[in-house]
């Protein structure tokens, strides 16, 4: 018995935890960073260069609806990494805010960690990290925005610079969702906007636990509307990048449902590339995907986002 256990032991010997990969390169840093976010090993920065690792199927059968479905974007040799570096490398916050419709206020918690970064496309960030007015190149006014704007880390610019050149898009923003488990949602919801401009192009990267990515067109009257349209189901694999464009956003509703059973209780990431025109566009996203919460970090060894501290690093 104790032979058999030895030949196997030779045959397949027991595989120590793999090392955590650190990139060379100076991680990227500015005032509005709790901590420096890394820039991407070689292993990922080299193959991105590859991606889409398959061409996008268009989907716009049904009224309203052009979307194009990368199955997979990020090629399976290295979605695992890039979910497993994002997931450590970024901070991540639980936004409470609360909404009046007419004289009933309701306090939102959002049933996931969020974050984001960048700035509409009046202003820009300097090499330096100030922030600079588009059309005057000069300083912005101190008072142009409530919130702290913060430039996208290295890391996730390289992979925005990617997604426009197979889109044929520009982005401004990045917004990232993380869905700790099953039980972290989000509702109907569509990205219309009006900070957004007409018709926006929206880049949504799936990375971790797979998850149903549902749609339905907007309520509407007329019976000639309801029926020419139905649900859409796209079950989004980790890798998996969905654009959603033209009048997508103005018609039709998406969401993220709960879901029960194997799997759900792995985590999720859901990367989005989008564009704001307006600093109106800046204040909103900083607003519900910031907030005024703490900082929350990936604990490796807890195997949990956890409040960070300061003085922890």
């Amino acid at each position: 018995m104790s032979t058999k256990r030895t030949l196997e032991g030779f045959f397949r010997p027991t595989q120590p935890k793999k090392a955590r990969v650190e990139s060379s390169e100076e991680a990227s840093t500015h005032a509005t960073y709790p901590f420096p976010v890394s820039q991407f090993p070689p292993s990922l920065k080299d193959s991105l260069g590859f991606c889409p690792a398959r061409e996008g199927r268009v989907i716009n059968e049904q009224p309203d609806l052009d979307l194009l479905y990368f199955e997979p974007y990020i090629t399976k040799r290295i979605e695992r990494e890039l979910f497993e570096f994002l997931r450590q490398e970024l901070f991540f916050y639980r936004v409470q805010y609360k909404i009046k419709r007419g004289l009933v206020e309701t306090q939102i918690n959002t049933p996931r960690f969020t974050t984001v970064f960048g700035v509409d496309e009046t202003s820009y960030f300097a090499p330096d990290g100030s922030l600079m007015d588009s059309k005057t190149k000069t300083p912005i006014p101190k008072d142009r925005y409530k919130c702290r704007p913060r430039p996208l880390p290295a890391c996730l610019d390289l992979l925005r610079k990617i997604t426009e050149g197979s889109t044929v898009e520009t982005y401004n923003f990045c917004l990232i969702n993380y869905y700790a488990s099953g039980d972290d949602s989000i509702s109907y919801h569509s990205d219309d906007e009006r900070f957004l401009g007409p018709n926006p192009a929206i880049a949504s990267f799936s990375l971790g636990a797979k998850r149903d990515f549902l749609m339905k067109h907007k309520p509407k009257s007329g019976f000639e509307t309801q029926s020419a349209t139905k649900p859409l189901k796209l079950s989004l694999a980790s890798g998996d990048m969905i654009l959603m464009r033209g009048p997508t956003q103005s018609n039709w509703l998406h969401s993220i449902p709960k879901r029960k059973g194997t799997g759900s209780e792995k985590g999720r990431i859901n990367i989005t590339f989008r564009k704001a025109i307006v600093k109106y566009g800046t204040e909103n996203y900083y607003q519900y995907n910031v907030g005024a919460g703490g900082v929350y970090k990936w604990d490796p060894n807890r195997e949990e986002m956890v409040t960070w501290k300061e003085e922890a690093m």
